[in-house]
Formats: structure tokens, C-alpha cells, sequence
């Protein structure tokens, strides 16, 4: 609930508490009574504010009579062909038009997002791949369109990011998640294969490379839970030959300082081996045994799904990735 929200609530609330006194039926509290009461105010006239409201002449004396008997007052007295407002009606009368200004201009207003004029923060969670790949992609396209907002990006893995999204709270999530909870929704980016890696410099192996150059040196293993052994681990076991993993680490950017000027060889996804600032004295090759592919996934919370905000930068995420994929394909 935003601030003015409550604000709007609270002022409701005292508008009746603090000029009755007594103890409220809030059942008998009703929007339109304020909209009847704030005509009449304006009009001066029973018949005249029924017109305005596209009422009966019935219809509003009705609603001034549930008024009288809530806030315990005439608030109007004829005089001549005019409804005269009490004391207590005028004193009413601004804090009733301000909360009525606040739920028709906020509360009620058709939701809609101007990036230029969005001063905000966008929070994005990202794998350590997704933010190495896109961040810098991802920053350019919103400040150049949104130049007033602040950008947070927030690491996240399979384990955390559902939880994330609540506890930050999150925008948007990048990553090689599928959710299958109803709280999420998702939509498949691209599809990603891997490569392996080592430094050309100190083993010039042939590329493809062959299955004894890549079981030869010792692994690194990109591991977001700590674990030695992946699936590549039972494909060597299904050849007959065995790997030796030597480190292993959550970052990318761990893996790839250690892989310069040592004896390591490493999987990686292939959009990685094309980063400039990862693949730098690098060599990569297609694996000699089926390393298997991986989808990229946006998601988000369902319930945000008809948010103007989100959209915007759903469709944004989606469009710049599209370009920054092509790049380094290419």
C-alpha cells in the first residue's frame, strides 16, 4: 500500500471519527454518500445535485438523510430555493473533496508508465552468466529511454530466486530457471549450448579438441552449489574414462582468471566464451562429448503481469537481450 494510499485512508477515516464523536457503523459508510455530499456543496440544491449524479430527486433526499444520521448533523437548512451548508457541512467540505481528488486522480486512475519521466528504481535479478552477459546491455537501454531511474542488479540462483522476488522485491528475474509455481510466469529467451576452454598458449591442443587432450588437464567447474561432479562426469563414466576436477567456484569470473597462464580446461556456456573481457587468450571448442543445452528464461510474478511499469520493462529486457544474443553470435 503506498504512502498516500494510507494517507487517503486515514483521512477517511478522521473525517467522520473526530466530527461524530461516537462509535462508527462502517457498513453504513459508503463512497457515494461523499460523492452526494460534495454535490450538494456545489449545487446548493437537492434537485439540481440528483441531476448532476443522474439520480432521482428521491434517490439523493435519501442519501442526505443517511449523511444527517451518520455525522449526526443537518449539514444543509433551507433557506428559500437554496440548501444552506451548517458549520459542520463547510468544515467537511475540503477534507471530503480531498479524499475524493486522491481516489479518482491515484487510486482509480488508468494505470500507465512514462519511462521518461520514471524516477524510480528497477531491481533485475540475475545468474552470475546472465549479469556478466547483459548488465552493461541492460543499463545502456533503460538509461538511454529512462534516464532518471536507478538500476539494481541482484544476484540469484535456482534456490533463492523465488524468495527473492518478495524479500528485495524483485522486477524481474534472468536465469536458467522454469518455474512451475502459478505465482510465476516466464518466457524462454534463447537457448544455450556450452564449450570447452582452456589457455591455447600453454597446451595448443587441435580444436574440435579430441577426448584425450580434454581428460588430460585438470577441471574447473562453474558450480552454483558447491558441487564436483555434473552430468559431463556420468558421459565420461559411459566412455570408460574419468576426469580430475581440481576447482570449482559459483563465478564465472573466478574460473576465467584462473584458467589464464594454468594447466585447467573448463565447460562454459558459449555466449561466455564470446565475452571479450572472459575469452581473452582464451581457446574454446565444441565439447567432445554431449554436454547438454540450457533454456534462458525471464520471468516474473503473475500478479504483476497487467502492470504498465512491468510490461514496459519486460518488453525492454526481452528486445535488448534479442540484440545482445545476435551480437555475440555473430
Amino acid at each position: 500500500m503506498s504512502s498516500r494510499l494510507r494517507v487517503t485512508i486515514k483521512l477517511f477515516k478522521s473525517i467522520i471519527l473526530l466530527l461524530t464523536m461516537n462509535e462508527i457503523n462502517w457498513k453504513a459508510v459508503d463512497l457515494n454518500l461523499l460523492v452526494a455530499f460534495s454535490t450538494l456543496m456545489e449545487t446548493k440544491s437537492v434537485s439540481l445535485a440528483a441531476n448532476k449524479l443522474f439520480v432521482g430527486q428521491s434517490a439523493m433526499s435519501h442519501s442526505l438523510a443517511r449523511l444527517r444520521e451518520l455525522l449526526n448533523d443537518p449539514l444543509f437548512e433551507r433557506q428559500g430555493h437554496q440548501m444552506i451548508p451548517t458549520a459542520k457541512a463547510i468544515q467537511l467540505y475540503p477534507l471530503v473533496n480531498k479524499v475524493l481528488q486522491t481516489i479518482s486522480g491515484d487510486i482509480l486512475k488508468v494505470d500507465t508508465f512514462e519511462a521518461s519521466e520514471f524516477s524510480g528504481t528497477f531491481k533485475i535479478g540475475m545468474t552470475d552468466y546472465a549479469e556478466l552477459l547483459f548488465a552493461a546491455d541492460i543499463f545502456d537501454a533503460i538509461h538511454r529511454l529512462a534516464p532518471n531511474a536507478q538500476l539494481c542488479f541482484t544476484t540469484v540462483d535456482k534456490a533463492n530466486y523465488q524468495d527473492r522476488f518478495d524479500s528485495e522485491p524483485l522486477d524481474l528475474v534472468i536465469g536458467s530457471m522454469k518455474p512451475e509455481l502459478k505465482e510465476f510466469q516466464y518466457q524462454t529467451l534463447y537457448t544455450e549450448k556450452h564449450v570447452c576452454m582452456w589457455d591455447g598458449q600453454r597446451h595448443p591442443f587441435s580444436t574440435p579438441i579430441s577426448l584425450d587432450d580434454y581428460i588430460s588437464l585438470p577441471h574447473a567447474l562453474v558450480s552454483p552449489d558447491g558441487a564436483l561432479k555434473t552430468g559431463v562426469d556420468k558421459e565420461l563414466k559411459a566412455l570408460g574414462v574419468n576426469r580430475a576436477v581440481s576447482v570449482a567456484s559459483k563465478h564465472f569470473l573466478t574460473i576465467r582468471h584462473l584458467m589464464k597462464k594454468r594447466d585447467l580446461i573448463c565447460v562454459v556456456p558459449e555466449l561466455m566464451a564470446q565475452l571479450a573481457l572472459f575469452s581473452e587468450k582464451l581457446v574454446h571448442s565444441e565439447p567432445p562429448i554431449n554436454v547438454g543445452e540450457f533454456d534462458i528464461q525471464l520471468i516474473w510474478q503473475t500478479r504483476n503481469k497487467e502492470n504498465k511499469r512491468y510490461q514496459w520493462l519486460k518488453e525492454l529486457l526481452i528486445q535488448t537481450i534479442e540484440k545482445s544474443v545476435i551480437t555475440y553470435r555473430t
